[in-house]
């Protein structure tokens, strides 16, 4: 077994080798072709494909004007940065007529679409055209696509308008089957994440601001689709209810697409919108290219604001990938010392997470907000501890669609001795110095003292976020106390309770903090934290493929309990973070 484990080992070893020598010779390849300058031909098309795209907040530049290489991921990403500065730049650029837009299938929530879509709608206003084209539209896809002039589906191809659902998972029976007892520990009757491990079901509360927050993000789809394709409101609502587009000649007849039509035939349309002749070359550029063209704002001024993205959840140390509070105190300490940096933004995109790396996050903002301007700008969410970081800005701004509050904190922890003794046969022992020297041992059932002890400090947590929202937003204990409770509300009903200001996207967030800061014209926007490099993203991303597959491969239908235990291993302390496991569809 030795001897055919170190073959196994061998064959690995040599097959990463060569696979990262292809990588690292293909990324040279690659970017000795990308540094060619690139030219904007004449009657031009920037063509967006976002077909089986995720969108996410940032991606740098060097990473798009690379091909996509194999084996590494299963899905391509690209940041709402670059789709949004592709598409300013095509506005501005005289060769660019249109845009052919292809993103019926996309990854992406629900305020990433509103925020590219907004900009194709200024596009669209300045007198150029959108044509979109899909052989299926996912609801999220359509959404984006509703604001092209024109839209047209492949005959045989599929629309999805039935509005939104989202559908938690549960794991109180497999808990019961194991003997495994879930210690739960919270404040507010809608903190819900950790309903998955004590319930079978949603809790009404739940239920409750479930249904309201997803009406609030349906009826901003359906609003805007209306306004897109010149139907009434009522109308897209009731298509979008009863689920009425049932078949492909239903999106025609009810308007929402213009006709079924072939990719060959939709070209044909593009080359009449350009003036062209029949069969007649298409001169287009896509993202990475146009972007390659565009120049930086004010690239020489001193002036400049800052924005440090925060996206993930949010965790204690370093954590790459997440929100590490070690690592993003360094970010926010060097942009408040940064003199050239007159103003901050912070852009938000969480759930939340641990209630201590949130304190020590918020500590350090804070002490910037007494220095410079500092503007939160709400993502797709920014909720529980994505909240407790935004609580000292001047002005927080969010999308309509934005998921945000969920003020409140849980705790939680398992006692495991019922699968240890009866299921497994392992007993434990122990000896203590003290009276709770073992205070919070899974191998044994808590007391109620030590029950008493966690839920003090939960609630000592959840009187601070109430503290810190308090005085950020200059409202009473009282005011906060209403609309806290671990509710999540929309960016539109947040806007109505007083946790935002301003409804709006990233560029109206750097917008008021260059105003705050009193810069006019004169000012360049630079990002936090640094971006890796190509490579370095390469062999990070190459790293998680292989393990994910080794563990997928060694766990099968079980890897799935393995990523939820991986989750709840992050879970130290008490933790401010939204419903999880829930997925809009």
């Amino acid at each position: 077994m030795k001897f055919l484990s170190n073959v196994l080992a061998v064959i690995v070893g040599l097959l990463v080798f060569w696979v990262l020598a292809f990588f690292i010779f293909a990324g040279i390849i690659a970017i000795s072709a990308g540094s060619a300058e690139v030219e904007i031909k004449e009657n031009s098309l920037l063509h967006i494909r976002l077909n089986g795209v995720v969108l996410v907040e940032r991606s740098p530049d060097e990473d798009l004007s690379l091909p996509p290489l194999p084996f590494v991921g299963t899905v391509s990403s690209v940041g709402i940065n670059q789709v949004i500065k592709a598409i300013e730049t095509a506005q501005e650029n005289e060769d660019i007529k249109g845009i052919y837009l292809e993103s019926g299938l996309l990854g992406a929530g629900q305020s990433h679409v509103l925020e590219i879509r907004n900009a194709l709608k200024d596009f669209r206003e300045s007198g150029k055209f959108i044509v979109a084209y899909g052989e299926y539209f996912t609801e999220t896809g359509y959404f984006l696509c509703s604001v092209a002039d024109e839209i047209y589906l492949n005959p045989i191809g599929d629309l999805e308008f039935n509005g939104f659902a989202a559908t938690p998972v549960f794991f109180r029976g497999l808990l019961e089957k194991i003997e495994v007892e879930p210690v739960i520990f919270r404040v507010g009757e809608f903190k819900s994440a950790i309903e998955p491990f004590v319930l079978d079901k949603m809790s009404e509360e739940n239920r409750l601001q479930t249904k309201a927050y997803l009406e609030d993000l349906n009826g901003i789809l359906t609003q805007e689709v209306a306004e897109s394709r010149s139907l009434a409101p009522e109308t897209v609502q009731e298509i979008n209810n009863n689920m009425s587009v049932r078949t492909n000649q239903d999106a025609v007849d009810l308007g929402l697409i213009d006709a079924l039509w072939y990719d060959d035939q939709v070209k044909a349309r593009l080359r009449e919108k350009l003036g062209l002749e029949e069969e007649a070359s298409i001169n287009s550029i896509n993202i990475s290219g146009i972007n390659q063209t565009a120049t930086e704002k004010n690239r020489l001024s001193r002036n400049q604001v800052a924005v440090i993205v925060a996206d993930g959840e949010i965790v204690g140390g370093e954590a790459p990938d997440q929100i590490g509070s070690e690592a993003f105190l360094k970010e926010i300490r060097k942009a408040r010392k940064n003199k050239d940096i007159k103003a901050i933004v912070l852009r938000i995109n969480s759930p939340g997470g641990s209630v201590v790396a949130s304190e020590v996050i918020w500590r350090e903002l804070s002490e910037a907000q007494k220095e410079k301007p500092l503007i939160a700008s709400m993502s797709n969410y920014a909720a529980s501890g994505g909240y407790y970081i935004a609580a000292p800005a001047d002005t927080i701004i969010a999308q309509p669609n934005t998921i945000t509050g969920s003020i409140g904190i849980f705790g939680i922890t398992f006692n495991a001795q019922g699968l240890l003794n009866n299921k497994l046969g392992i007993t434990t022992d122990v000896v203590t110095t003290g009276t709770y020297s073992d205070f919070l041992n899974p191998t044994k059932s808590m007391s109620d003292m030590e029950k008493a002890i966690m839920q003090t400090k939960v609630e000592e947590g959840y009187e601070t976020f109430i503290t810190r929202v308090a005085e950020g937003r200059t409202m009473s204990r009282e005011d906060v106390m209403a609309i806290a409770g671990g509710r999540v509300w929309s960016g539109v009903a947040a806007k109505e309770v007083g946790l935002v200001d301003v409804l709006g996207g990233l560029d109206e967030a750097i917008r008021i903090a260059a105003a705050k800061a009193g810069l006019e014209e004169e000012y360049r926007v630079v990002y936090y934290p640094k971006q890796k490099s190509f490579l370095e993203q390469l062999m990070e991303d190459f790293g998680n493929e292989v393990q994910g597959s080794y563990q997928r491969i060694k766990l099968g239908a079980s890897y799935e309990l393995y990523q939820t235990i991986e989750r709840l291993k992050r879970m130290e302390g008490r933790m401010a973070l939204m419903p999880f496991l829930m997925e809009i569809d």
